[in-house]
């Protein structure tokens, strides 16, 4: 059975991302439209920012860089980073930028993927991007510096970007190819790594009408059925962005969705917990697209009740499973809506992921390979619409596995349909086996942080004599250290799931759980920390036993 949205159909233009953000490039606003929150002096409008993009995509040119080579970001968040983006992505170029917090293998190695034509470094991660574009083969030459600021030459002889820049007056005459029809459809904007929680980052290639399209239909379920419009948005709107801007999540909301509304946005380079609640109160921010662990601070952490959070009327939650528990929480403790939309669905406040977004449609696969239907469907969620990427980048056999000639994407989420809605329940690769049965961590993780003394937890499966089971791992909050020990934690879980969800593979206290900064779980990790406790684990359940 094939759902479809209940919304109607979009008329999405194909074409540049540019051309759907600035028009013909005419009278653009001149107010600031992204912020730096550190230091709101330094902002930049819409016509600096098309300003800006010109520069690039005209220097970029001067420096005889191909049409689809790869413009490669290895930096925190800054105001500069939405120009290099649209830059790259407009100019028919790609952008790939790559987590901070890669070292030096990791960034070689996305460099050698992307074969990345040029390599934008923060001045303070210098030594890990010369290191890692020594180990790639990429020359120095290729390297620039990237930051807020103009940067001195450096003691490897490496120049500050704007070196390659002619200026804002020589540039205005760049144009870039609108792209109608078709060749949005083909031509790859932007390539973004997927998280590699499960394993090895594959590169996710983004076309011009992906991005288009996803903006379109996020605006319209943002603004459907208030008094505002794309044309006329809500003046009084503030966004904070702390969301790394390498992720696709941000670059949707903090780039393309900010720049089409018009919308004044914060910008964070990372999150930190103080400093970003004090720019809530600071900034009165009346909107947030956040993760999860964001959420659960919200909710547990002492340090909310000093601020005035009371501005915050949206939050947006994606890129991992959010409890409803948790959702009711936050929304019950700030007074505002608090959604989910993980871009194939709308936004929803009953812990569902709500009804399917224009132009969308839905199909579940259960674990036999048939169509799941009727009330209470079950399966791995396949999808279809304008928003799904077109490929892996050079992994023909990846994407085979996940999407087919009829452009089905097979996401590897397993939902439940109910009332018309659909619910995430896990991811399928996660799924712990019990005796047969599948236990979803997602489901663990949101009963363990009902508990009112556990800051975060994870779920994973350990095998324990041949034989699945599930485990957990625990942050417990600061009062509750010393107080509540493994077996309370597994007796609180037991009186709250069925008998093959209890956690029979123990609890273990740890410092922090590994997380993308999209905060996702890295499950991996998990997966290695289950291995490597199997022989405590098999000591105590053989004493049990």
């Amino acid at each position: 059975m094939v759902f479809h949205s209940q919304y109607p159909d979009l008329d999405i233009p194909q074409c540049n991302i540019l051309t759907y953000l600035f028009g013909d490039g005419q009278n653009q606003p001149t107010t600031p439209l992204w912020i730096e929150a550190a230091n709101p002096s330094h902002s930049l409008s819409v016509a600096q920012i098309l300003s800006w993009v010109k520069r690039l995509g005209s220097g970029l040119d001067k420096l005889g860089v191909p049409k689809a080579a790869a413009i490669m970001v290895f930096s925190p968040n800054h105001l500069y980073v939405p120009v290099v983006y649209l830059a790259a992505a407009g100019s028919q170029r790609l952008f790939t930028g790559a987590n901070p917090s890669y070292t030096a293998n990791e960034v070689a190695l996305q460099i050698k993927t992307i074969e990345a034509s040029i390599l934008l470094v923060h001045p303070s991660l210098l030594k890990t991007g010369l290191a890692a574009a020594k180990e790639a083969g990429l020359p120095f030459d290729r390297v620039f510096q990237f930051s807020s600021g103009e940067n001195p030459l450096s003691e490897e002889g490496i120049r500050d970007w704007r070196s390659i820049l002619p200026s804002h007056s020589e540039a205005q005459s760049w144009k870039w190819d609108d792209l109608y029809g078709k060749p949005s459809t083909e031509t790859t904007a932007a390539i973004n790594f997927s998280s590699g929680t499960t394993g090895l980052p594959k590169g996710t290639c983004i076309t011009h009408y992906n991005l288009v399209s996803n903006a379109s239909q996020s605006l319209y379920l943002r603004l459907v059925g208030s008094p505002f419009s794309v044309e006329r948005p809500n003046p009084d709107e503030r966004w904070l962005a702390f969301l790394p801007l390498y992720h696709a999540y941000s670059q949707l909301w903090t780039i393309n969705i900010a720049c089409k509304l018009r919308v004044r946005v914060y910008v964070m380079d990372k999150f930190e917990l103080a400093p970003f609640l004090s720019y809530i109160e600071r900034y009165k921010i009346t909107a947030l697209q956040a993760v999860p662990p964001v959420l659960v601070m919200l909710a547990k952490r002492p340090e909310t009740s000093k601020y005035d959070l009371s501005s915050v009327n949206h939050i947006l939650c994606g890129a991992a499973p959010l409890s409803q528990t948790l959702q009711q929480e936050v929304s019950t403790k700030l007074g505002c809506v608090i959604a989910m939309n993980p871009g194939t669905v709308d936004i929803d406040e009953s812990g569902s992921i709500g009804h399917l977004t224009p132009n969308t449609e839905i199909k579940l696969i259960d674990d036999d390979g048939n169509e799941a239907i009727g009330e209470g469907a079950r399966g791995e969620l396949v999808v279809r619409g304008p928003q799904i990427m077109k490929e892996y980048w050079r992994n023909e056999q990846a994407t085979r596995d996940c999407k087919d000639s009829e452009g089905w994407f097979w996401t590897g989420d397993v939902a439940l349909h109910r009332g018309g809605k659909f619910w995430i329940v896990d991811r399928k690769k996660e799924l712990i086996k019990v005796n047969g049965l599948q236990v979803a961590p997602a489901e663990l993780e949101a009963v363990l942080l009902e508990h009112d003394g556990i800051a975060d937890a994870a779920a994973v499966g350990i095998v324990v004599h041949g034989e699945e089971i599930p485990r957990a791992y625990v942050v417990l909050q600061p009062h509750a250290k010393g107080k509540v020990n493994e077996k309370d934690i597994q007796d609180f879980v037991a009186k709250r799931v069925a008998k093959h969800k209890k956690l029979a593979g123990g609890v273990k206290f740890v410092d922090e759980i590994p997380k993308l900064a999209s905060g996702k779980i890295i499950r991996k990790v998990m997966k290695e920390w289950s291995k490597r406790d199997v022989k405590e684990v098999e000591s105590r359940v053989k004493a049990r036993l």
